[in-house]
């Protein structure tokens, strides 16, 4: 079947922090930090410390391989297996209305993602993943659309991609307004569908998820950085919660 995104196109179109999108890691003004700060704006990562993370089913961020390293978030590369939750972080926060923006660079050949609705119930963790990956060189990449960067990773596909190549940094964008989820890549609308929806539920049927009987439905969850085994860089994570009307 076809999994490209669907749901009308009559569905709002949030703001962007641009501001964040031009500084770097720990040079966004004063003034930057005060607007984002006045229009509900939070930084996830201060570009210092793992403050405000935690491992999976983890007390603290101590035995995972991220770091912190010249002002990104990143992990060295591995074995490039998926380490299942065991080595990913989460932020102590749950959301589930939300908007979250980064920026992230993937190696050659490397693989990671961006979950939410993540919830610790099971021994994997488990959520929705805007999927970051070499497209051009990772294996995963060619076994389908559908897990390929900005994709709902094994779900839906993303389309309308502009993807800058291994190596170099894009914008990445989730926005959840109750049942109705955006995916954005460097400034474009690349996904968007409604959890609890007959084509999501006939596309998580295809998928790896479907035997997880809260996928695809609204939930207050953790935001996760997957450590995949391989290389990636973060910066400029930040989130907003969204109110219900």
């Amino acid at each position: 079947m076809n999994r490209a995104c669907f749901v009308p196109t009559t569905c709002l179109a949030l703001a962007l922090p641009l501001a964040a999108w031009s500084a770097g890691p720990l040079q966004a003004s004063a003034a930057a930090q005060m607007a984002q700060a006045e229009s509900g704006w939070t930084t996830l990562f201060d570009g210092k410390s793992l403050q405000g993370w935690r491992g999976y089913r983890k007390p603290d961020a101590s035995g995972t391989r991220w770091r912190v390293q010249d002002g990104f978030l990143t992990l060295p590369a591995k074995d490039g297996k998926d380490t299942r939750g065991a080595l990913d972080i989460i932020t102590t926060d749950t959301f589930d209305r939300f908007e979250l923006t980064f920026e992230w660079r993937i190696s050659e050949g490397g693989n990671s993602g961006v979950k939410y609705f993540v919830l610790e119930d099971m021994d994997s963790a488990v959520g929705h993943e805007y999927q970051i990956i070499d497209d051009e060189r990772h294996p995963d990449a060619k076994i389908g659309e559908e897990r390929q960067t900005g994709s709902l990773y094994d779900v839906l596909t993303a389309t309308n991609r502009k993807v800058k190549p291994a190596g170099e940094f894009n914008q990445g964008r989730i926005a959840v307004h109750g049942s109705h989820v955006e995916h954005w890549l460097n400034g474009t609308r690349v996904l968007q569908y409604e959890l609890g929806s007959p084509a999501l539920k006939t596309a998580i049927q295809d998928s790896k998820f479907k035997d997880v009987a809260r996928f695809g439905t609204p939930q207050k969850g953790h935001i996760l950085l997957q450590d995949h085994g391989d290389q990636v860089w973060y910066r400029n994570i930040r989130i907003r919660r969204l109110s219900a009307s």
